[in-house]
């Protein structure tokens, strides 16, 4: 592809983001179509992982998804946090070729928004996405980048003492042509996994992807609302799933079978709620935090009345939801928004928001911690 077409195809989905505006939880991203090109669960139990399974077969290729390493354990508030975002795309004056300005992840002070380094891409990945999660260490993160040819790439990165990052590794397997509208990141606590969820033509999907091998394990929803937040529980046996239709429910990821509602136990129905957002487990795994409207609410895993943990008062702008990141501790909320990255104590409910910075233009980035 030419650097114009790469260009332009980038413009394509950069026009598409800045068609919902700086909306942290607009869903306005677009992520990748199941490799087997069907949204239809398959039946019967998932198939035995092959050595080096070929693309079509990795939507059924991880027998087991479950994540049961050891947590990588949070040792205090986060010291860091990494932003992703989309290249820059510019025009000329006069001109109607598009000028592709690509930029890396970033690494940033916690308590001030200064840089700290730029991520290292992995070779063939362009620039940025705006797709990221972290584990619960602060140091372990897993981010998106863009190929230039409508395509994105996953890997994962470590950082030292210092948020420094090291050599990016490379997911096998994963990624492929930008297909969804609604794109949502999670990874496992111990950093072995991940799972993204997306609202693709033929319904909702959830998957399940090994980092090391690229394996992956697909549920289906079929036609219905978007899945808006995904939270893994500590133990790596559960997936918290958000969902605009009918509520807040735990996947159990040993259930047999890729049919994404009957492996889901709901634990908080969406009647009476506001907009959903974002989902959390806290750290001892008993109850989940999550956003409903501009309030972040706390309710028991096996169910229960729900506990106000705060009333957020984002900026003019804001979606009527907020798609959040908490961090290892279950203390610290954070989300984006106009270049700043907004934090919420949970202890008091109590706000504060540094400044990002803008070195390069360009759409305001996601933040994980």
């Amino acid at each position: 592809m030419s650097p114009r077409a790469a260009a332009l195809a980038v413009l394509l989905v950069l026009t598409q983001v800045a068609g919902c505006g700086e909306d942290p939880a607009a869903g306005r991203e677009a992520i990748l179509a199941p490799p087997s090109g069907s949204m239809t669960p398959s039946p019967g139990p998932p198939a035995e992982p092959s050595p080096t399974p070929s693309r079509p077969d990795l939507a059924s290729s991880l027998a087991a998804p479950m994540a049961t390493g050891a947590p990588l354990a949070a040792t205090g508030p986060p010291r860091f946090f990494v932003t992703a975002r989309t290249a820059v795309v510019r025009f000329p004056d006069g001109s109607k070729t598009a000028d592709l300005t690509p930029v890396p992840p970033a690494v940033h002070d916690a308590a001030t928004g200064r840089l700290i380094a730029e991520v290292p891409l992995p070779p063939g990945v362009e620039s940025s996405w705006k797709l990221a999660a972290a584990a619960p260490d602060n140091r372990t993160f897993l981010l998106s980048g863009h190929t230039g040819l409508g395509e994105v790439r996953f890997f994962r990165v470590r950082l030292d003492g210092n948020g420094h990052p090291g050599p990016p590794e490379p997911v096998p397997h994963s990624g492929g042509k930008i297909a969804g509208m609604r794109p949502v990141l999670a990874m496992s606590h111990d950093g072995t996994r991940f799972a993204f969820a997306d609202m693709l033509p033929g319904g909702a999907i959830v998957a399940v992807v090994d980092i090391a091998t690229g394996a992956r394990r697909d549920w289906a929803a079929g036609e219905g609302p978007a899945v808006t937040g995904l939270s893994w529980s500590p133990d790596g046996r559960r997936i918290a799933v958000a969902n605009g239709g009918w509520g807040i429910g735990e996947l159990d990821l040993a259930a047999p079978g890729s049919d994404l509602l009957a492996a889901t136990r709901l634990v908080r129905p969406m009647t009476g709620m506001p907009l959903l957002g974002s989902v959390a487990y806290a750290p001892d795994g008993e109850s989940l935090i999550y956003s409903a409207g501009h309030d972040i609410e706390r309710v028991p895993v096996g169910g229960g009345e729900p506990e106000v943990l705060a009333r957020l008062s984002p900026p003019r702008g804001a979606s009527f939801s907020i798609r959040f990141d908490l961090d290892g501790t279950g203390r610290h909320l954070l989300y984006t928004q106009d270049w700043r990255l907004h934090r919420t104590d949970l202890r008091d409910g109590s706000s504060d928001s540094v400044p990002i910075g803008r070195p390069s233009g360009g759409l305001s980035p996601d933040a994980t911690w």
